[in-house]
């Protein structure tokens, strides 16, 4: 477990088993009269799973635009004070994950940037799949600025660049005339002094959704952040969508023609339980899917257990469709964090009960059946198979509410290599014996899809069939780190 760049260490328990990282967050409001930092805080706050290496808020009072960013959680980085120095009408805010620039301060988001028609602040979800193509270009428009002063790393930053190097009229046209230059998955929200913009790619394969307060608007990546400040939804931010908001209330633009490809990942983990996307809320995807892997893959058991919070609801669903009782077998200790204190020895070989431990009056001899959302390299598996005969599991049936990931997402979430990924080696039957269960099932691509109510053409499957819809470089040996690695050579 290594320090980070900003000193602090990870969160990963078991080391060599880190899961698909979560993508970011973004919230934007624009409301004259109300405490807009502080809406943006609690908006962000709702998000938090989506992003926990920092968080940033802007807010404009119609004459500047404050930013305020640092490294950490919601929690950690705002307190009361710094929320009631960030006055204005509108604000957007971001907490990250990083997928492109490295975990440093320079690339927390939101990014600023001084335009000839004032100042651009601009939060991202998401991950270019041409942003060395896009360095280059704003290296052809900024030739007095060498690469490696530029500062942040980040695909963010040189959408901001690129927005306010354009010789145009205001931030909305500057931002149509770069739009159609941005290849990959994108959901933005972005301001001026004045007002507040959001767009998405016209794939749609991160979520952004819109909703309405008694005097303002909010934009946000799931509707659970409309909950969370009182906003009701209104509708998605449209794949190619442009939108702009100000006194003169919401006005929309299409870009591009919709291609929508929603992320697939985002019904089986990324997503609270309590947000919709497309229609289709996303607790009662995960119920639906448990109720699916029953089916194709039944047991006989005497107790269905989730694997705490990720396999609650497909277990919920598992035990319903099955007829098997479902009980907590395991309790997951909350307060282990995104910040976790590298453990000793003797404590990380107790690996994976620093986070979960079982409930032995419950599981001891008992056939049970496990359900969780997904299986990386199998180590989190194998250890939990491990802890569960320990405390006295007759049998144990492992379930698992996604098909094999195959595949790393190259549009916003950071996923193991296709290398470390145990299901791109070896068969089920090959997994179910390294980590050591008396079965194991996934649910069918056919069964998931069927759970999402939405169409297959409409979803990006690329983590499990490896058919990605935007075409990605071939060249991806420098990952997150590609703008570090043009800067450190040129």
């Amino acid at each position: 477990m290594s320090r980070r760049p900003d000193g602090l260490l990870n969160h990963n328990v078991l080391e060599d088993d880190k899961g698909p990282q979560d993508a970011c967050g973004v919230f934007g409001v624009w409301a004259p009269g109300e405490e807009v930092a502080k809406l943006t805080f609690y908006g962000l706050y709702a998000l938090q799973h989506r992003g926990q290496e920092s968080a940033g808020i802007a807010t404009s009072d119609g004459e500047r635009i404050l930013v305020y960013k640092d490294m950490g959680l919601v929690s950690q980085v705002f307190t009361e004070t710094d929320l009631a120095s960030l006055v204005g009408s509108l604000a957007i805010g971001h907490c990250r994950y990083s997928t492109t620039g490295s975990s440093t301060w320079v690339n927390a988001q939101p990014t600023l940037r001084p335009t000839k028609y004032g100042t651009l602040a601009l939060a991202h979800n998401g991950n270019l799949t041409n942003t060395g193509d896009l360095a280059e270009l704003v290296q052809k428009l900024e030739v007095d600025v060498p690469k490696n002063d530029r500062g942040a790393t980040t695909d963010t930053e040189i959408m901001t660049a690129l927005i306010g190097l354009q010789d145009e009229k205001n931030v909305e046209a500057s931002a149509m005339a770069v739009l159609p230059k941005l290849e990959g998955a994108f959901s933005l929200v972005f301001m001026d002094e004045h007002t507040l913009y959001a767009a998405r790619d016209h794939h749609g394969v991160r979520p952004l959704v819109i909703g309405k307060l008694e005097h303002g608007w909010v934009v946000a990546s799931e509707s659970a952040a409309l909950d969370i400040v009182g906003a009701s939804f209104v509708r998605e931010v449209e794949p190619g969508e442009f939108i702009a908001i100000d006194q003169n209330g919401l006005r929309s633009h299409r870009w591009a023609t919709p291609e929508p490809k929603g992320c697939i990942f985002e019904y089986v983990y990324l997503a609270r339980p309590d947000t919709s996307i497309s229609g289709r809320n996303v607790h009662a995807t995960r119920v639906a899917v448990g109720e699916q892997l029953a089916k194709e893959h039944p047991a006989t058991a005497d107790l269905v257990i989730p694997v705490p919070e990720s396999g609650t609801p497909a277990a919920i669903g598992y035990a319903k469709a099955s007829g098997i009782p479902y009980g907590m077998g395991l309790v997951k200790n909350s307060y282990v964090g995104r910040t976790f204190i590298q453990p000793s020895q003797t404590i990380r070989q107790l690996g994976i009960r620093l986070k979960l431990n079982p409930l032995r009056e419950i599981i001891e001899g008992k056939r049970i059946v496990v359900v969780d959302d997904s299986i990386v390299r199998g180590n989190t598996q194998r250890a939990l198979v491990r802890m569960l005969r320990e405390a006295g599991a007759l049998e144990i049936h492992v379930r698992i509410s996604s098909p094999p990931v195959k595949w790393p997402c190259y549009y916003g979430i950071d996923f193991a290599s296709r290398a470390e990924l145990i299901a791109a080696g070896l068969e089920t039957e090959e997994i179910r014996r390294s980590i050591g269960a008396d079965s194991l099932g996934y649910v069918s691509m056919e069964g998931l899809i069927a759970a999402t109510t939405i169409a297959e053409d409409k979803l990006c499957t690329a983590c499990f069939s490896g058919k990605y819809p935007i075409q990605i470089p071939t060249d991806l040996s420098a990952g997150k780190n590609l703008l570090e690695v043009v800067n450190r050579y040129e």
